[in-house]
């Protein structure tokens, strides 16, 4: 089958399987040959700050461009100016200067009431009824004059002040309680006496976060962590994707700058902010509030091996693909085994003290690196070469990551650039290869058995994004559909059947604010007040909560092309994963071999009509429904599967 374009896919295929549907076809598990152990690392979560995923999304940071050090210094700002005040705000560079946070406000006024300022937030700010939010400045009095005053008000939630700023430099802070909800709030700083005041660093967070320190006002949005969380993932792969490498090279993401004091990470532009047309975000930047550190603390929390990923000295190859000559490399690498010895060394080492020094003595184990992202040709084969032979000669067991560039359907001279990359990447035995799709849905359901002839004495596999597109690679109009996830859930199957091979996956991207996105599809989404999964959130969710211990031999009889499925065992659980993306439920006889008694202990099925997704509005409009219970009284035994369904049955067996 060729494949089919546009939004029309998901029915078209789904049309295709209801015309070959039959009534009965028989899934033969051989509970009795284990084989391939299954990684823990098996589905993951690919963190990246694209759609306003960072900055406006899982950091908590309410305040747009606090440090004013967006290129529009004012930009997220406006004067707020009573008929009879002589206020003025200027953005002024600090004496002494500071080169990674330059820039300060100098507000002040000498007659009438009130001036101040205001900041619109990320699209607004959500504030919610009865929660405490903490309000922090720093503040400095310009020149000899009573101690100033700051008014601070958030829309008609929520009021508080700030005293007593006098002398140099302090941190200020009051906490106030919302009386109200507002899902578009905005922040208004007001000088509550007259004079002269600098202000950086103006602040607004919730008080619940998923706290990460003992730091006064840290954190990252708690109902996204819990989101995350809940997926219980293998690995997090982070900062990306594209922002690893920038449009070029001296705005590429350098880790050693996100880490320390938060006062003093240089804010830049994010390389999404005009990438595309269709939704240019002027306003989009990187404060690095969640930085290298805040990832590996966010990896510990939900219990997920950190894996992050390096730039190997080339900028963005779709883009302007600037690259650093190998034999400047040195600064390049050396940060490679400064980040490892900061997530691994004791903490008597350089890096490992600054990380005991943020509050983590303890490593963190990291296993996993990236070189690059998604690069290719020559020129990143003979910069991965530099980059393994040093990392490999200090750090023998840290497994490395190499790339294939993006999907073969999008790069330029896509499959003949991954040919010669696979070639090279067997010749060097990489660790790992990461793989891109992203594709027709038609394509995930047709290459469920994409890995099965895989070479198995090479590297092993990471896909490491992948997403069915209901229309076009960056089309706006993607949807996150049920059609969609079921095509992603056929595929999955294979990735698990092939667990020998495959040892990592996850979906891509992973947030997006439904008023500030860029690229669609996306796994999970939210706004200023809310969250919710995405079908496609939930296939995820069902894999990786119900992973297994080893992969089960599976072969299906009759009209098996009807259905994609994957068998393994946790214990003395067998955990039986199908999807049936046709429009007609499909009657299968299941025969677990070797079994001598069987038992039903539970089951999962997502299931619906392939257009139906989830929305702020309908949030759990396609979400996992308990499986009808039933009684299972041999090894043989007949299950009806739904239409446009994926459905997880776990059995205990002796």
């Amino acid at each position: 089958m060729k494949w089919i374009s546009g939004y029309m896919s998901v029915l078209l295929v789904a049309a295709l399987f209801a015309g070959l549907a039959s009534a009965q076809s028989t899934i033969t598990v051989s509970v009795g040959q284990p084989g391939a152990a299954i990684a823990k690392t098996m589905w993951g979560i690919f963190f990246e700050d694209i759609n306003f995923g960072a900055d406006g999304g899982i950091y908590a940071e309410l305040v747009k461009n606090r440090s004013f050090e967006f290129d529009d210094p004012m930009m997220g700002w406006n004067w707020l100016l009573s008929a009879d005040s002589d206020g003025m705000a200027a953005v002024v560079v600090k004496q002494p200067y500071e080169e990674t946070n330059p820039r300060c406000l100098r507000m002040s006024a000498s007659k009438g009431q009130p001036f101040g300022i205001r900041n619109e937030g990320f699209r607004g700010m959500g504030i919610k009824k009865g929660q405490s939010y903490w309000f922090s400045v720093y503040a400095k009095q310009v020149s000899p004059q009573p101690a100033m005053s700051l008014k601070i008000k958030v829309g008609s939630a929520m009021e508080g002040t700030i005293d007593n700023i006098s002398g140099g430099w302090k941190n200020y802070t009051c906490k106030m309680e919302a009386k109200s909800t507002d899902s578009h709030a905005n922040l208004e700083v007001f000088l509550g006496s007259f004079g002269s005041v600098d202000l950086d660093m103006v602040s607004l967070f919730p008080a619940d976060t998923a706290r990460m320190t003992d730091r006064p006002i840290p954190g990252l949005r708690k109902d996204l962590v819990d989101m995350l969380a809940a997926m219980k993932p293998g690995f997090l792969r982070f900062p990306g994707g594209c922002i690893v490498e920038g449009r070029t090279l001296s705005v590429r993401y350098q880790w050693k700058k996100t880490i320390g004091d938060i006062n003093q990470r240089k804010t830049i532009i994010n390389r999404w902010n005009t990438e595309f047309k269709h939704r240019l975000t002027p306003d989009y930047y990187q404060s690095f509030g969640l930085g290298f550190y805040e990832y590996f603390l966010l990896s510990e929390q939900v219990n997920a091996e950190p894996m992050p990923i390096i730039n190997c000295g080339m900028a963005c190859q779709f883009n302007t693909g600037e690259t650093v000559a190998v034999e400047k490399l040195g600064p390049y690498v050396q940060d490679a085994l400064d980040l490892i010895e900061f997530a691994n060394g004791p903490a008597d080492s350089k890096w490992g003290c600054i990380r005991a020094e943020m509050g983590h003595p303890e490593p963190f184990n990291m296993k996993l690196l990236g070189v690059g992202n998604e690069q290719w040709g020559p020129q990143y084969i003979e910069r991965y070469k530099v980059f393994v032979k040093a990392i490999k000669e200090k750090y023998p067991d840290i497994v490395l990551i190499g790339a294939t560039g993006s999907d073969p359907a999008i790069f330029p001279n896509g499959p003949k650039e991954v040919e010669y990359l696979w070639a090279e990447l067997r010749k060097l035995k990489a660790d790992i290869v990461d793989e891109h799709f992203y594709r027709p849905p038609d394509w995930f359901v047709q290459n469920a058995d994409h890995y099965d002839d895989y070479d198995r004495n090479g590297p092993k596999l990471f896909v490491g994004e992948y997403a069915a597109i209901s229309g076009s690679v960056a089309n706006p109009d993607n949807q996150n559909n049920l059609g969609c996830a079921l095509a992603e859930a056929a595929f999955m199957t294979g990735l698990e059947r092939n667990a020998d091979l495959v040892t990592m996956s996850s979906y891509a991207p992973l947030f997006a604010h439904v008023d500030a996105w860029q690229w669609k599809p996306d796994l999970i989404w939210f706004d200023n007040l809310s969250v919710y999964g995405t079908p496609n959130y939930y296939v995820q969710k069902l894999f990786s909560t119900k992973r297994g211990d080893v992969v089960l031999p599976v072969t299906l009889q009759g009209q098996d092309e009807n259905l994609y499925v994957s068998a393994c065992r946790s214990g003395k659980q067998i955990i039986l994963k199908v999807v049936n993306p046709s429009g007609k439920a499909i009657a299968s006889e299941i025969d677990l071999k070797g079994v001598k008694t069987v038992s039903y202990a539970g089951g999962t099925v997502l299931s619906g009509q392939p257009q139906d997704k989830n929305t702020i509005e309908e949030p759990a409009k396609i979400v996992p429904a308990k499986a009808a219970p039933f009684n299972v009284s041999s090894p043989k035994f007949t299950y009806r599967f739904k239409e446009y369904s994926m459905t997880v049955l776990e059995l205990d067996v002796e």
